[in-house]
This record gives structure tokens, sequence and C-alpha cells, in this order.
């Protein structure tokens, strides 16, 4: 079958998907086939398809690909089925509605606007990943938590894009790497994902941010989002709150980078965000993801919420596709103007 889109992470057929296994990173580049909206839920609570922009897009052709084979009444629940896969992400919820949208102009529709969805966020990986760029010097020292790259969009990434943009533009820079528990996003796939673009990096553990900050040794940090809130508050993978808190006490520049489909103008603020509970075996040990070992109590009880909430008082700007947002143009809900 010929591969009608691809990028890092997604392969798009005419029936079917196949996505790199991101569980497999970095020791080995294993593409699956998903060829059901079963398939897709089994590998997105897994963390093998992961990053906000890439689940709503192979949502979409999930949506689109299964349209094709099945009647217009199943379409709807199907799609229900999907949203409920990953409650905090905005961006799947962004992707269907697209997709719903267009059920009564038949499955061609649904097909042509999956597409549309693909190429709109790689135009908005590369646009947001210039104005991160913009912000970054040849000598930063820059920290980044989770994974937010190419693996987890359609482009080039968000905040690993802004690096990757300033590495093609010949800015020298140091990232630091948080490992992210418990899923080790940032040790598995921004590591390698560094060592891919050439930048130059260190992995350390999270615990270990502050210290690196107390030190004058961060100059900047830049993460991701999974959701962006009508007041600036934003939900990123857990850890980030405890990145933010220790930025602003040393006073190091924290920046959000993310494309306007992860803003919420329905949500108001951080607390109406949900935040999706997980299995505790991902905290007890590596057995949750990986099947390999186990160092806690088998019945130790675990508190694992997959994401924070960074309130809007600790962000020094909010950099879109479509601008770079300080606090008052958040407050005048600039960044909410002309969003669709």
């Amino acid at each position: 079958f010929m591969v009608t889109l691809q990028s890092r992470s997604l392969r798009v057929y005419a029936y079917a998907l196949e996505y790199l296994d991101q569980t497999r990173l970095p020791q080995a580049e294993e593409w699956v086939r998903c060829d059901s909206p079963e398939a897709w839920q089994h590998a997105v609570k897994h963390l093998a398809i992961r990053g906000a922009p890439l689940i709503g897009l192979s949502a979409a052709f999930v949506l689109a690909q299964y349209a094709a084979r099945h009647p217009e009444p199943e379409w709807q629940a199907v799609s229900d089925r999907l949203r409920a896969t990953r409650p905090t992400a905005v961006n799947l919820m962004y992707c269907l509605d697209a997709m719903e949208a267009c059920f009564t102009q038949g499955a061609d529709a649904l097909a042509e606007r999956a597409k549309a969805l693909f190429e709109e966020d790689r135009a908005l990986c590369q646009r947001m990943a210039e104005r991160g760029a913009d912000l970054l010097a040849s000598g930063d020292r820059v920290l980044t938590h989770c994974n937010t790259g190419a693996l987890a969009t359609a482009g080039v990434g968000t905040a690993i894009g802004a690096l990757a943009i300033a590495k093609q533009r010949g800015i020298d820079l140091h990232v630091y790497v948080d490992e992210t528990r418990p899923l080790l996003q940032g040790g598995r796939l921004t590591a390698w994902e560094m060592a891919d673009l050439g930048i130059p990096y260190q992995l350390i553990t999270d615990s270990m941010a502050a210290s690196l900050m107390a030190a004058g040794k961060v100059d900047k940090v830049m993460v991701g989002a999974d959701r962006i809130c009508a007041n600036g508050d934003f939900a990123n993978k857990v850890g980030t709150y405890m990145l933010a808190v220790a930025a602003h006490y040393h006073q190091v520049p924290f920046y959000v980078v993310a494309p306007y489909t992860t803003v919420d103008p329905a949500c108001a603020t951080g607390a109406a965000i949900p935040i999706e509970q997980r299995d505790g075996a991902e905290v007890r040990g590596a057995a949750g993801a990986f099947g390999e070992v186990v160092w806690a109590p088998s019945d130790a009880p675990v508190w694992n919420p997959a994401f924070d909430v960074t309130p809007a008082s600790l962000v020094t700007a909010w950099v879109l596709d479509t601008g770079v947002f300080d606090s008052a143009a958040i407050a005048r809900g600039e960044h909410l103007r002309g969003w669709r």
C-alpha cells in the first residue's frame, strides 16, 4: 500500500495507519499497524501513540478510515469512544470536533479533513518553533520536560521544535533533559531526539532540576502543553508545575510552546481541567510500561496523575503559532483572538 502522509512517528495509508511504537524507543524503531478504533485506543492508553497533537491527528485518521468501511449511524459512537480515551489533552477534542462537523458530507470528506488537520499541524509546528527559536541565543542552557518533538506532532515539534529550528540557525545550545518520571519520556524519547538533532544534552532526574537552577546552570525552561486555559493556566506532563515553581524562585524565564489547537477557550482556569489518573504499576516500577522490574512493594498505594496544572502567574510567555504572549496579553485574551 502507498503511504499518503508521513511524519516522524505516523504513516497514513488509504485504509490503515502505522505508528512508531514509542514504548520501544530508544532500543528499537518498530512500526505497528493500526486498523481499528480498538487498536488505536490500546496504543494510546499504553503510550505507544502519545503527544497531544499526534493523539488528535491519529484519531482523525482512525475515524476517517472507520467511516470508509462502516455506515454513518456508527460514526458518532466511535468518535465518542475515541474522545474518552485521553481526557486531558484538548487537541484530541479539537480534531474530533472538526471531523464530526463533516459527518453530513460523507466518508470522503472525513478523509480530506483528516489530511487537512495533519497539514495544519505541520504548519503550526513550524510557525511556533520559529517563534520559540527567536527567544534563544547561542550559549543558552535550556531545560525541558517530557517529550515535545517530532515524535509528538506531524511536524518539527513544539518546545523541542524551537530547539531544532535554533540548531538549524546555527544557535549553539546545551539542553538539560528531565527524565520525566514515571514513564521516562524525557530519558527515552527526548534524549533520542537530541542525539538525532545533534544538539548537546545531559540527562537529569526530575529532582535535580532545582539544584541545577540554584547553581546558575539554566538560562531558560521550555515545555509543551496538553491544554491551555483562557486565563493562561496550563496542563502538561506531571512535574511541569514543580519546574515552574523552581524557575520562578530562581528567576529563570519559563516558556510554554504550543499550537493554538491546545488552547481551550471554554476552560476558564486550570481548576476545570480533567486530570487523567493512571495505573499505579507505572510508579511501583517499570512493569506498567515495559514489564521489566518492580522496585516497590507490590501492594504499595500509589497516586499517579498523568498531568499537573501550572498557574499562569508562573509563566514568562506563551509561545503559540499565532504569536508570543506575555501575562498582560493573556489577561486581555489576545491568545484567544482568531481561535476557531
